[in-house]
């Protein structure tokens, strides 16, 4: 059954100006920049809308959890009272990248992990939302966000959504599983890897990169399309180099209504520390 997983430009519109308005979170984030997403908020965003931060909020330091581990779930229940979230309220994430940077990410970290009941993915994100004559705010005060009050909304963490390497590695061995790389053909293959120290990708993998499951105008193909095209296997693993991308490809699943796959969070930055796991090329 298809998922209510996202929102188009003017509906967003509607519920902003409706007594139930939802709180917006601009997720949009630059790999190369630990500051590009907090900077492009403050030149320009949806009014009313929160920043959320891949690096800060969305995931916890750098290490031997890969590049981008996911924060304690202390740490993370903190993040969403500052944001001002609760249960009660529809919550909407976006980005300029078509969900890719970082706003799928947001909504797997709040709907499928910490169990908010109703988490939307602006579709197309802000070039649809400009595009389609939405209006922008500028920070007055750059550097200090716009007054939230606390959230009480107490988040209901499911670990099920997750897959560590071990189940990974022993997954592999298994005909029931498929494990599905979000990353580039290029990277995939071992051809190109512009960000880890090690190429290839999880033996036994397929790839569908994130980038497929969008339209030429940036946004979603039909639940039907996606449907068609998604990876099929009785349990899907995703993942990418860092659980970034790969939460957009949950997200495909999501909207074509097939159960979803779970995360390897730390993926292929975490994987390749171990010079253990084997590392596969080509296709």
């Amino acid at each position: 059954m298809k998922r209510d997983c996202l929102i188009d430009a003017q509906s967003l519109r509607t519920a902003m100006a409706s007594a139930n308005a939802p709180i917006i979170l601009d997720c949009r984030a630059r790999l190369e920049s630990s500051q590009a997403g907090r900077q492009l908020w403050e030149a320009g965003h949806i009014p009313g809308s929160v920043h959320f931060d891949l690096a800060r909020d969305m995931a916890a330091a750098p290490g031997e959890g890969g590049r981008h581990p996911l924060p304690s779930q202390d740490a993370f229940a903190r993040t969403v009272k500052r944001l001002g979230l609760s249960d009660s309220l529809p919550v909407v994430v976006y980005d300029d990248r078509g969900g890719q940077l970082a706003a799928a990410r947001a909504w797997w970290m709040l709907s499928c992990w910490a169990g908010h009941p109703d988490v939307r993915v602006l579709d197309g994100g802000l070039p649809i939302w400009q595009a389609s004559g939405g209006e922008m705010a500028v920070e007055r005060l750059p550097g200090e966000p716009s007054p939230v009050s606390p959230g009480h909304w107490q988040p209901a963490f499911n670990d099920d959504a997750l897959i560590d390497a071990m189940e990974v590695a022993a997954s592999t061995e298994n005909a029931s599983f498929m494990t599905v790389d979000a990353r580039s053909l290029e990277r995939f293959r071992g051809e190109s890897e512009p960000i880890d120290p090690v190429a290839g990708h999880i033996p036994g993998a397929v790839c569908r990169p994130s980038s497929a499951n969008l339209a030429e105008q940036g946004v979603f193909k039909s639940p039907q399309q996606l449907d068609a095209e998604l990876p099929a296997a009785e349990r899907v693993v995703s993942y990418c180099g860092s659980g970034v991308t790969a939460c957009h490809n949950i997200l495909a699943y999501a909207i074509a209504g097939r159960p979803l796959p779970r995360l390897y969070a730390g993926s292929w930055s975490h994987w390749i520390r171990d010079s253990r796991r084997p590392v596969a090329t080509g296709s």
